[in-house]
This record gives structure tokens, sequence and C-alpha cells, in this order.
């Protein structure tokens, strides 16, 4: 079952700050990541991040490149078709629950709590969501550098 915002014909996605990454700074699997952003420009499917990731995708480049380049990063992300989700109490809870249960970093569990919670496929390259336990049925798409 498909929940409100990703209408039935189309597949959902959720984008972690280390696929966003990988397509800001052209690292393998940038091509799929902007092969999703342009389907998603056609309606083909449904891009979604956490505002929490979008935080640390935001640390990552002021700490990388400095303020104005993170603010650039900001408007050109405003542009994307990417429907950025607040951390409500639904997802924050449903994080906190991953979190205690799984060995992986806090705004990752938001990324995995979003996809679960959105039916969505997680888009990623970070190893550390290997550490999921199986039994959330979380639905990874591995970008290049970690294919399975």
């Amino acid at each position: 079952m498909q929940n409100a915002g990703n209408s039935s014909s189309q597949t959902g996605y959720v984008l972690d700050s280390h696929a966003f990454i990988a397509y800001l700074e052209a690292e393998p699997g940038s091509d799929r990541v902007r092969e999703l952003l342009e389907d998603a420009k056609d309606r083909k499917c449904h891009l979604y991040m956490c505002m929490v990731n979008l935080g640390e995708v935001m640390y990552i480049v002021e700490r990388d490149r400095g303020l104005p380049r993170a603010q650039e990063t900001l408007a050109r992300i405003d542009e994307l078709p990417i429907e950025i989700v607040n951390a409500d109490r639904t997802l924050t809870l449903a994080a906190a629950h991953l979190k205690m249960d799984c060995l992986i970093a806090y705004a990752d569990c938001f990324a995995a709590a979003l996809s679960q919670l959105k039916n969505a496929t997680l888009v990623t390259g970070d190893p550390e969501f290997r550490k999921v336990k199986p039994d959330y049925n979380l639905q990874i798409e591995w970008l290049a550098e970690h294919e399975e």
C-alpha cells in the first residue's frame, strides 16, 4: 500500500545524505541519483529526503566548502524535485526505535524510518545500513560504490 503523496503509479525513493553528497560531488553512484532526479522531474517516481538528512548534507558542505557554498547548495536543493519531509513525532519515534535496535547513526535512522513510513526504497552507498536487521524489511538500493 502506498502512502499519501506517493501515487500508486509512482515508486518512492528516499535519498540519504550519502546519496546526495555522491550526487553533488560526482562520486560513484551520482549517475543513479541524477537519473532518479530526472525521473522525479518527469513524475515517474517520487523522491523524499528527511529534514534531518538535509541538515546533515548542509553541515558536510559547509564544513568542507564553506558557508557560501552551503548556501548555494541549499538553493540548488530547493529547485530539485525532492519532497523534504519534516521530522514530526511519528518519524522521530520511528527513528528512535530503529536507533534503539540497530547500531547506525541517528541521522541514518531518520532516512531508514522515512523509507519505512513512505514504503519507499532507500538509496544509499553507506555501508552502515548493512547493520539494519533484516526483520525491518528495509528496501535498499545500493549505489555503485557498494553494490551487492
